[in-house]
């Protein structure tokens, strides 16, 4: 199939079981059939922009609309616009103007994050799923047949914004071909056939959901089982009410489904492979113990170009290998050269930090479709015929690669450089810790220091002694990655695909409500934070004239999540 439209007219007639969400149920006939309905009622209501095609932006939950949408937009030619949920009104508005957005579809969940903001859509161009008036919308165009024009393979399918995780969302632009050849290979990875059953709980707006899952299951003519939202505690339920045997998932999801529970039927589910992303190695191994299926770790990018696979050979911990061979190497960011292959000592640890760069697509940036209306984000990423993925990594001399953080990772304490992945992974081994993102703070004097967030697992406490004393039995815990700070918190930030923001967190640092606790000099041992210690780190940062690097006095979550 030449584009993404081939997928979804190739389900036209089809009468397998396509979605279920809550109790009802579609076949796939009727999933393209809504679809048609929706680009003939688009086409009606939005002439095409000149120099351009129709932006339809979808400001939806998980809702059987959201899958009709992404049909219509396909069939009718149109770019569907994925507009993230958890961003605040005057963000959206700045993301809808940005995208070109001609018409919005949205719930009256999130209606309200459209009310009083500039994002100069017509209030006749903006469609409530939940109102009347939407049934009058389309009734005219009911019973439409598949438009007689199809989308050429150069035309785009998506605008999806990326995760925000490193800074303001970008519009990934996802062209009809890219998305068409890029499904059909999904199904042969994840082993989709037209008996599968897929659960789809990450949110449609980001590419992995689509990608993973929905459009490939329509590719295979699988089942898709979707919920609005992700929820730990309905997930081993849901598995095993609908049989599925296939899940994808994003950051720390598979952390929240392992600490519900465990229900007498999980060992013998129906599941059969989890893919995914960012999942800790502890997290795989248990998620895989308790299910009894494969968790399948990968590395990729909404921007698409390269993906890194683990491979039967891969050692415990690492990404694994590039995808068809491609030419992926890490690259030092201020040389452009070739980083050294890593070097571990007797206990694993990774002792020469100049192996540390950024994971590069050598002579792939012809693959990437760019950035919509984003020259500046683009020149990040495109240097001459190479294409630099923002992400930190190393390689040991098999050439496996190891995941070592965002490009914004970078931690530098006493004159070393690290990257936060290494550091993360030894914390997270601490029964009782669900997720520990670490990050930067300013040192007082220079440079940075080592501070983390520890979310833990439900009835868990935190106890001082017990997290000095592992770091220290850790064999591989370098001197210089002892957090100075460690915060405790209920939850960890997270965007809207389930990624962790550390952007609030480094905002906040140990000006928090939340519980700090700040090691005492070069020992095991962590005190609490109270206001007379903050107050002495204060005066310190001011007596080498480094105040402005304090953070706001009493900053938390609310407050900087903008």
């Amino acid at each position: 199939m030449e584009t993404f439209a081939d997928v979804v007219r190739a389900r036209w007639g089809d009468q397998g079981r396509g979605l279920v969400f809550e109790d009802s149920t579609w076949t796939w006939d009727e999933v393209v059939r809504e679809g048609a309905q929706r680009a003939a009622a688009l086409s009606a209501a939005v002439p095409v922009p000149e120099g351009r095609q129709i932006h339809v932006g979808v400001l939806l939950d998980n809702v059987p609309d959201f899958v009709f949408w992404i049909c219509g937009g396909a069939l009718a030619g149109a770019v569907v616009v994925g507009i993230n949920s958890s961003r605040s009104g005057p963000e959206l508005a700045h993301d809808i103007r940005h995208a070109d957005v001609d018409f919005v579809v949205t719930e009256s969940r999130l209606a309200h994050l459209l009310e009083g903001t500039d994002h100069g859509i017509p209030a006749e161009r903006i469609v409530n799923v939940d109102d009347p008036a939407y049934l009058d919308f389309l009734a005219p165009f009911k019973g439409a047949e598949l438009p007689e024009s199809r989308p050429g393979p150069e035309e785009i399918a998506l605008l999806l914004f990326s995760s925000g995780s490193t800074g303001a969302p970008k519009a990934v632009i996802v062209g009809q071909g890219r998305l068409g050849r890029l499904l059909e290979a999904m199904v042969v990875r994840a082993r989709l056939s037209r008996s599968s059953v897929t659960y789809l709980c990450m949110p449609l707006f980001h590419g992995n959901a689509l990608m993973l899952n929905l459009g490939a299951a329509m590719h295979a003519g699988a089942t898709v089982t979707m919920v609005r939202k992700f929820s730990a505690s309905a997930f081993a339920p849901d598995i095993h009410r609908h049989g599925v045997t296939f899940v994808n998932y994003v950051g720390r999801a598979l952390s929240y489904v392992l600490s519900r529970p465990e229900l007498p039927q999980d060992r013998e589910s129906t599941l059969e492979l989890a893919f995914g992303t960012e999942a800790s190695e502890v997290d795989v191994a248990r998620f895989t113990e308790r299910f009894g299926c494969e968790v399948m770790e990968g590395y990729g990018l909404s921007e698409g170009v390269l993906r890194i696979n683990r491979t039967p050979d891969s050692p415990s911990g690492s990404l694994g290998l590039p995808v068809g061979g491609a030419d992926v190497r890490v690259l030092d960011e201020a040389t452009g050269e070739e980083c050294p292959r890593a070097r571990f000592d007797e206990a694993g640890r990774l002792v020469n930090s100049e192996a540390v760069g950024q994971i590069v697509g050598v002579g792939l940036a012809h693959t990437f479709e760019g950035y919509y209306k984003n020259p500046g984000a683009m020149a990040d990423r495109i240097n001459g015929e190479d294409f630099w993925t923002g992400d930190l990594a190393y390689r040991d001399e098999a050439g496996f690669f190891y995941f070592a953080g965002r490009s914004s990772d970078w931690l530098r304490v006493d004159s070393e450089n690290f990257a936060a992945a290494p550091v993360e992974r030894v914390i997270q081994r601490l029964p009782g810790v669900l997720s520990a993102p670490v990050y930067a703070v300013p040192d007082a004097s220079t440079g940075d220091q080592v501070m983390c967030a520890i979310e833990l697992e439900p009835g868990a406490e935190f106890d001082a002694a017990s997290f000095g004393r592992h770091l220290a039995e850790q064999p591989e815990m370098s001197a210089k990655w002892w957090p100075r700070y460690v915060r405790i918190v209920d939850q960890i930030p997270l965007t809207g695909s389930n990624k962790v923001n550390k952007a609030p967190l480094r905002a906040a640092a140990w000006c928090t409500t939340d519980p700090v606790w700040m090691r005492v000099g070069r020992t095991e041992e962590y005190v609490l934070l109270d206001d007379a210690s903050r107050a002495a780190i204060a005066a310190d940062f001011t007596a080498h004239s480094r105040q402005a690097l304090l953070p706001p006095p009493s900053v938390d979550f609310a407050q900087v999540r903008g």
